[in-house]
Protein backbone atom coordinates (compact mmCIF):
# COMPACT_ATOMS: atom_id res chain seq x y z
CA UNK A 1 0.00 0.00 0.00
CA UNK A 2 1.11 3.52 -0.47
CA UNK A 3 3.35 4.70 1.80
CA UNK A 4 2.06 8.34 0.72
CA UNK A 5 -1.41 7.68 1.10
CA UNK A 6 -0.43 6.15 4.83
CA UNK A 7 1.80 9.74 5.39
CA UNK A 8 -1.26 11.84 4.71
CA UNK A 9 -3.47 9.94 6.87
CA UNK A 10 -1.49 10.03 9.60
CA UNK A 11 -1.24 13.52 9.29
CA UNK A 12 -4.84 14.27 9.16
CA UNK A 13 -5.63 11.57 12.02
CA UNK A 14 -3.49 13.61 14.26
CA UNK A 15 -5.10 16.68 13.59
CA UNK A 16 -8.72 15.20 13.73
CA UNK A 17 -8.21 12.63 16.93
CA UNK A 18 -6.01 15.21 18.49
CA UNK A 19 -3.29 13.00 18.90
CA UNK A 20 0.54 14.36 17.92
CA UNK A 21 1.93 10.98 18.38
CA UNK A 22 -0.66 9.01 15.79
CA UNK A 23 0.63 6.43 13.37
CA UNK A 24 -0.89 4.68 10.57
CA UNK A 25 -0.47 1.12 10.47
CA UNK A 26 -1.69 -2.09 8.42
CA UNK A 27 -3.14 0.17 5.53
CA UNK A 28 -4.40 -2.07 3.08
CA UNK A 29 -7.13 -2.06 0.19
CA UNK A 30 -10.25 -3.79 1.05
CA UNK A 31 -11.56 -5.30 -2.57
CA UNK A 32 -15.18 -4.79 -3.81
CA UNK A 33 -16.91 -1.67 -3.78
CA UNK A 34 -17.62 -0.01 -7.14
CA UNK A 35 -18.55 3.42 -5.79
CA UNK A 36 -15.83 3.56 -3.02
CA UNK A 37 -12.11 2.57 -2.85
CA UNK A 38 -12.14 1.03 1.41
CA UNK A 39 -9.27 0.74 3.25
CA UNK A 40 -8.44 -1.00 6.54
CA UNK A 41 -6.14 1.23 9.09
CA UNK A 42 -4.93 1.25 12.50
CA UNK A 43 -3.89 4.09 14.22
CA UNK A 44 -1.97 4.01 17.30
CA UNK A 45 -1.39 6.65 19.58
CA UNK A 46 -1.45 7.44 23.30
CA UNK A 47 -3.80 9.36 25.67
CA UNK A 48 -4.00 10.15 29.48
CA UNK A 49 -0.46 8.32 29.57
CA UNK A 50 -2.11 4.73 27.83
CA UNK A 51 -1.30 3.23 24.53
CA UNK A 52 -4.66 3.34 22.29
CA UNK A 53 -5.02 1.72 19.22
CA UNK A 54 -8.42 2.53 16.95
CA UNK A 55 -9.09 0.04 14.18
CA UNK A 56 -10.65 2.30 11.33
CA UNK A 57 -11.86 2.25 7.74
CA UNK A 58 -11.06 4.76 5.40
CA UNK A 59 -13.72 5.35 2.57
CA UNK A 60 -12.71 7.58 -0.72
CA UNK A 61 -14.09 8.29 -3.72
CA UNK A 62 -12.73 6.38 -6.81
CA UNK A 63 -11.26 8.08 -9.68
CA UNK A 64 -14.84 7.21 -11.64
CA UNK A 65 -17.81 5.97 -9.61
CA UNK A 66 -20.45 3.95 -10.77
CA UNK A 67 -23.14 5.00 -9.71
CA UNK A 68 -22.80 9.55 -8.54
CA UNK A 69 -23.10 10.24 -5.08
CA UNK A 70 -22.55 12.15 -2.15
CA UNK A 71 -20.30 11.19 0.39
CA UNK A 72 -21.92 13.64 2.86
CA UNK A 73 -25.11 11.33 2.16
CA UNK A 74 -23.79 8.13 3.76
CA UNK A 75 -21.79 10.08 6.64
CA UNK A 76 -24.37 11.84 8.14
CA UNK A 77 -26.66 8.53 7.57
CA UNK A 78 -24.05 7.01 9.84
CA UNK A 79 -24.10 9.81 12.20
CA UNK A 80 -27.96 10.16 12.68
CA UNK A 81 -28.67 6.39 12.96
CA UNK A 82 -25.95 5.64 15.37
CA UNK A 83 -27.33 7.98 18.04
CA UNK A 84 -30.04 5.84 17.21
CA UNK A 85 -27.93 3.14 18.73
CA UNK A 86 -28.75 1.48 15.34
CA UNK A 87 -26.15 -1.18 14.13
CA UNK A 88 -23.94 1.19 11.89
CA UNK A 89 -20.51 1.90 11.97
CA UNK A 90 -19.30 4.79 14.09
CA UNK A 91 -18.61 8.06 12.13
CA UNK A 92 -15.20 9.47 12.48
CA UNK A 93 -14.32 11.85 9.98
CA UNK A 94 -15.49 13.24 6.85
CA UNK A 95 -13.34 15.44 4.09
CA UNK A 96 -15.87 16.30 1.18
CA UNK A 97 -12.98 18.23 -0.76
CA UNK A 98 -10.19 16.75 -2.59
CA UNK A 99 -7.89 18.42 -1.18
CA UNK A 100 -5.88 16.03 2.14
CA UNK A 101 -6.09 12.82 -0.49
CA UNK A 102 -6.71 13.88 -3.53
CA UNK A 103 -11.06 12.32 -3.47
CA UNK A 104 -13.12 12.91 -1.08
CA UNK A 105 -13.38 10.68 1.82
CA UNK A 106 -14.80 9.71 4.98
CA UNK A 107 -13.60 6.93 7.85
CA UNK A 108 -15.21 5.42 10.39
CA UNK A 109 -14.80 2.50 13.18
CA UNK A 110 -14.11 -0.99 11.81
CA UNK A 111 -16.66 -3.44 13.16
CA UNK A 112 -14.40 -6.57 14.22
CA UNK A 113 -15.60 -10.03 14.09
CA UNK A 114 -18.75 -10.05 11.09
CA UNK A 115 -18.76 -10.23 7.49
CA UNK A 116 -20.88 -9.71 4.72
CA UNK A 117 -22.72 -12.63 2.77
CA UNK A 118 -22.11 -13.34 -0.70
CA UNK A 119 -24.40 -13.33 -3.24
CA UNK A 120 -23.56 -15.94 -4.73
CA UNK A 121 -23.29 -18.06 -1.12
CA UNK A 122 -26.71 -20.96 -1.32
CA UNK A 123 -26.26 -20.62 2.11
CA UNK A 124 -24.52 -18.20 4.03
CA UNK A 125 -25.95 -17.75 7.20
CA UNK A 126 -26.27 -21.71 7.94
CA UNK A 127 -28.23 -22.41 11.34
CA UNK A 128 -28.22 -18.79 12.23
CA UNK A 129 -30.49 -18.17 9.14
CA UNK A 130 -33.66 -17.12 11.13
CA UNK A 131 -32.27 -15.22 13.74
CA UNK A 132 -30.12 -12.88 11.21
CA UNK A 133 -33.58 -12.76 9.68
CA UNK A 134 -35.84 -11.37 12.23
CA UNK A 135 -33.04 -8.53 12.96
CA UNK A 136 -32.37 -7.80 9.32
CA UNK A 137 -36.25 -7.63 8.61
CA UNK A 138 -36.70 -6.09 11.86
CA UNK A 139 -33.90 -3.20 11.31
CA UNK A 140 -35.45 -2.14 7.98
CA UNK A 141 -38.96 -2.13 9.55
CA UNK A 142 -37.54 0.58 12.29
CA UNK A 143 -35.84 2.57 9.61
CA UNK A 144 -38.90 2.95 7.89
CA UNK A 145 -40.44 4.41 10.89
CA UNK A 146 -37.95 7.14 11.69
CA UNK A 147 -39.56 10.31 11.29
CA UNK A 148 -36.59 12.03 8.56
CA UNK A 149 -37.03 15.43 10.30
CA UNK A 150 -36.77 15.01 13.45
CA UNK A 151 -33.89 12.94 12.40
CA UNK A 152 -31.88 16.10 10.66
CA UNK A 153 -32.09 14.35 7.34
CA UNK A 154 -35.34 16.05 5.71
CA UNK A 155 -33.04 17.88 3.63
CA UNK A 156 -32.00 14.83 1.93
CA UNK A 157 -32.64 14.50 -2.08
CA UNK A 158 -35.83 12.88 -3.35
CA UNK A 159 -39.49 12.94 -3.09
CA UNK A 160 -41.23 15.39 -0.74
CA UNK A 161 -44.72 14.37 -1.22
CA UNK A 162 -46.38 10.80 -1.00
CA UNK A 163 -48.02 11.79 -4.55
CA UNK A 164 -44.78 11.74 -6.44
CA UNK A 165 -42.17 9.08 -4.88
CA UNK A 166 -42.72 6.57 -7.16
CA UNK A 167 -42.02 9.20 -10.35
CA UNK A 168 -39.04 10.81 -8.84
CA UNK A 169 -37.24 7.68 -8.32
CA UNK A 170 -38.48 6.48 -11.65
CA UNK A 171 -36.74 9.80 -13.43
CA UNK A 172 -33.83 8.91 -11.86
CA UNK A 173 -32.99 5.83 -13.03
CA UNK A 174 -34.73 6.39 -16.46
CA UNK A 175 -32.14 8.90 -16.91
CA UNK A 176 -29.57 6.70 -15.83
CA UNK A 177 -30.60 4.27 -18.53
CA UNK A 178 -30.46 6.96 -21.10
CA UNK A 179 -27.49 8.35 -20.31
CA UNK A 180 -25.18 4.62 -20.41
CA UNK A 181 -26.82 1.87 -22.19
CA UNK A 182 -24.23 0.94 -24.81
CA UNK A 183 -26.95 -1.40 -27.32
CA UNK A 184 -31.12 -1.59 -27.36
CA UNK A 185 -32.13 -2.73 -24.06
CA UNK A 186 -36.12 -3.88 -24.94
CA UNK A 187 -36.65 -5.64 -21.52
CA UNK A 188 -35.94 -2.57 -19.02
CA UNK A 189 -37.85 -0.48 -21.83
CA UNK A 190 -41.16 -1.90 -21.62
CA UNK A 191 -40.44 -2.39 -17.85
CA UNK A 192 -40.28 1.33 -18.21
CA UNK A 193 -43.24 2.03 -19.90
CA UNK A 194 -45.41 -0.67 -17.29
CA UNK A 195 -44.19 1.39 -14.42
CA UNK A 196 -45.42 4.72 -16.05
CA UNK A 197 -48.54 3.13 -17.30
CA UNK A 198 -49.21 1.49 -13.85
CA UNK A 199 -48.34 3.89 -10.96
CA UNK A 200 -48.96 3.18 -7.41
CA UNK A 201 -51.06 4.94 -4.88
CA UNK A 202 -49.48 7.09 -2.65
CA UNK A 203 -46.71 6.57 -0.70
CA UNK A 204 -48.00 5.66 3.89
CA UNK A 205 -45.46 8.68 4.45
CA UNK A 206 -42.47 10.17 3.42
CA UNK A 207 -39.71 7.84 4.82
CA UNK A 208 -35.86 7.63 4.66
CA UNK A 209 -34.92 5.09 2.38
CA UNK A 210 -31.52 3.64 2.88
CA UNK A 211 -31.49 2.91 -0.93
CA UNK A 212 -29.29 -0.55 -1.03
CA UNK A 213 -30.93 -2.83 1.65
CA UNK A 214 -30.00 -6.14 1.03
CA UNK A 215 -27.91 -9.42 1.88
CA UNK A 216 -24.85 -8.59 1.10
CA UNK A 217 -24.87 -4.69 2.91
CA UNK A 218 -24.85 -6.25 6.07
CA UNK A 219 -21.84 -7.52 8.61
CA UNK A 220 -23.31 -10.14 11.13
CA UNK A 221 -21.30 -12.23 13.46
CA UNK A 222 -21.05 -16.05 14.41
CA UNK A 223 -23.61 -15.45 17.03
CA UNK A 224 -26.05 -14.40 14.28
CA UNK A 225 -26.25 -10.70 15.20
CA UNK A 226 -26.50 -7.99 12.93
CA UNK A 227 -23.65 -5.94 13.31
CA UNK A 228 -23.65 -3.45 10.99
CA UNK A 229 -25.59 -2.16 8.16
CA UNK A 230 -23.65 -0.70 5.27
CA UNK A 231 -23.73 1.37 2.30
CA UNK A 232 -26.03 4.18 2.59
CA UNK A 233 -24.77 6.50 0.06
CA UNK A 234 -27.71 6.39 -2.03
CA UNK A 235 -30.05 7.11 0.81
CA UNK A 236 -32.67 9.62 0.15
CA UNK A 237 -36.16 10.57 0.91
CA UNK A 238 -39.30 7.84 -0.28
CA UNK A 239 -41.95 5.61 -0.28
CA UNK A 240 -40.32 3.15 2.30
CA UNK A 241 -42.09 0.54 0.17
CA UNK A 242 -38.98 1.32 -2.11
CA UNK A 243 -36.47 -0.60 0.40
CA UNK A 244 -38.63 -3.68 1.23
CA UNK A 245 -39.06 -3.94 -2.39
CA UNK A 246 -34.88 -3.73 -3.06
CA UNK A 247 -34.41 -6.26 -0.26
CA UNK A 248 -37.34 -8.81 -1.47
CA UNK A 249 -35.71 -8.80 -5.13
CA UNK A 250 -35.06 -12.34 -6.14
CA UNK A 251 -31.31 -11.46 -7.07
CA UNK A 252 -30.38 -11.17 -3.37
CA UNK A 253 -32.35 -14.90 -2.43
CA UNK A 254 -29.29 -16.74 -2.40
CA UNK A 255 -31.34 -18.78 -4.96
CA UNK A 256 -34.33 -19.36 -2.98
CA UNK A 257 -36.64 -17.02 -4.16
CA UNK A 258 -39.68 -18.13 -1.78
CA UNK A 259 -37.04 -17.03 0.96
CA UNK A 260 -36.14 -13.27 0.49
CA UNK A 261 -32.42 -12.51 1.46
CA UNK A 262 -31.91 -15.97 1.67
CA UNK A 263 -33.16 -16.07 5.23
CA UNK A 264 -37.13 -16.29 6.35
CA UNK A 265 -40.04 -17.22 4.25
CA UNK A 266 -41.96 -14.30 2.44
CA UNK A 267 -44.53 -13.72 4.71
CA UNK A 268 -43.32 -13.66 8.20
CA UNK A 269 -40.70 -11.16 6.56
CA UNK A 270 -43.01 -8.89 5.46
CA UNK A 271 -44.96 -9.45 8.61
CA UNK A 272 -41.98 -8.14 10.55
CA UNK A 273 -41.38 -5.35 8.46
CA UNK A 274 -45.02 -4.57 9.03
CA UNK A 275 -44.56 -4.60 12.55
CA UNK A 276 -41.84 -2.64 13.20
CA UNK A 277 -42.48 -0.20 10.81
CA UNK A 278 -46.32 0.67 11.49
CA UNK A 279 -47.17 0.75 7.90
CA UNK A 280 -48.49 -2.00 5.41
CA UNK A 281 -47.21 -4.29 2.35
CA UNK A 282 -50.15 -3.30 0.39
CA UNK A 283 -49.68 -6.01 -2.34
CA UNK A 284 -50.41 -3.77 -5.57
CA UNK A 285 -48.18 -0.78 -4.31
CA UNK A 286 -45.60 -3.61 -3.25
CA UNK A 287 -45.64 -5.23 -6.56
CA UNK A 288 -45.07 -2.03 -8.49
CA UNK A 289 -41.89 -1.40 -6.48
CA UNK A 290 -40.85 -4.97 -6.73
CA UNK A 291 -40.58 -4.20 -10.62
CA UNK A 292 -39.03 -0.63 -9.82
CA UNK A 293 -36.89 -2.11 -8.01
CA UNK A 294 -35.77 -4.84 -10.70
CA UNK A 295 -35.87 -1.83 -13.35
CA UNK A 296 -33.51 0.09 -11.16
CA UNK A 297 -30.68 -3.21 -10.63
CA UNK A 298 -31.13 -3.25 -14.43
CA UNK A 299 -29.63 0.39 -14.82
CA UNK A 300 -27.49 0.09 -12.53
CA UNK A 301 -25.63 -3.28 -13.93
CA UNK A 302 -26.31 -1.72 -17.46
CA UNK A 303 -24.45 1.66 -16.26
CA UNK A 304 -21.61 -0.72 -14.74
CA UNK A 305 -20.99 -2.73 -17.97
CA UNK A 306 -20.25 0.91 -19.38
CA UNK A 307 -17.66 1.73 -17.10
CA UNK A 308 -16.20 -1.55 -17.69
CA UNK A 309 -16.60 -1.74 -21.25
CA UNK A 310 -15.34 1.97 -21.47
CA UNK A 311 -12.01 1.13 -19.12
CA UNK A 312 -13.25 4.19 -16.55
CA UNK A 313 -13.64 1.52 -13.76
CA UNK A 314 -11.90 -1.82 -14.80
CA UNK A 315 -12.89 -2.67 -11.44
CA UNK A 316 -14.17 -6.73 -12.19
CA UNK A 317 -17.08 -6.43 -10.11
CA UNK A 318 -18.39 -4.35 -13.08
CA UNK A 319 -18.16 -7.00 -15.75
CA UNK A 320 -19.86 -9.29 -13.96
CA UNK A 321 -22.74 -7.02 -13.02
CA UNK A 322 -23.00 -6.50 -16.56
CA UNK A 323 -22.83 -9.81 -17.66
CA UNK A 324 -24.95 -11.94 -14.93
CA UNK A 325 -26.59 -9.19 -13.13
CA UNK A 326 -27.97 -7.83 -15.86
CA UNK A 327 -29.10 -11.12 -17.35
CA UNK A 328 -30.78 -12.33 -14.26
CA UNK A 329 -32.84 -8.54 -13.74
CA UNK A 330 -33.99 -8.89 -17.45
CA UNK A 331 -35.64 -12.51 -17.20
CA UNK A 332 -37.00 -11.33 -13.78
CA UNK A 333 -38.34 -8.24 -15.21
CA UNK A 334 -39.60 -10.63 -18.11
CA UNK A 335 -41.26 -12.88 -16.63
CA UNK A 336 -43.11 -10.62 -13.91
CA UNK A 337 -44.35 -8.29 -16.78
CA UNK A 338 -45.38 -11.55 -18.85
CA UNK A 339 -47.60 -12.41 -16.06
CA UNK A 340 -49.26 -9.31 -15.77
CA UNK A 341 -49.86 -9.11 -19.63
Amino acid sequence: MSAELAEKLTLYLRRELAAPDLSVHDLSRIPGGASRETYRLRARFTRAGAAVERKLILRRDPPASLIETERSVEFRAYQAFFALGFPVPEPVALETQGIVLERPFFIMGEIEGAQAASVLAPDPYGSQREEVGRQFWTTLGRIAAVDPIALGLGDFDGAKRVENCWSHELARWEKVLDEDELEPQPIARAALRWLKRHPPPPAQKIALVHGDYRSGNFLSDAEGRIRAVLDWEMAHLGDPLEDLAWALDPLWAHHDPSRPGGMLPRAQSLALWERESGLKAEPQALFWWEVFASFKGLAIWISAAKEFASGTNPDPVNAFSGWYCLAFHNQVLAQKLGARA
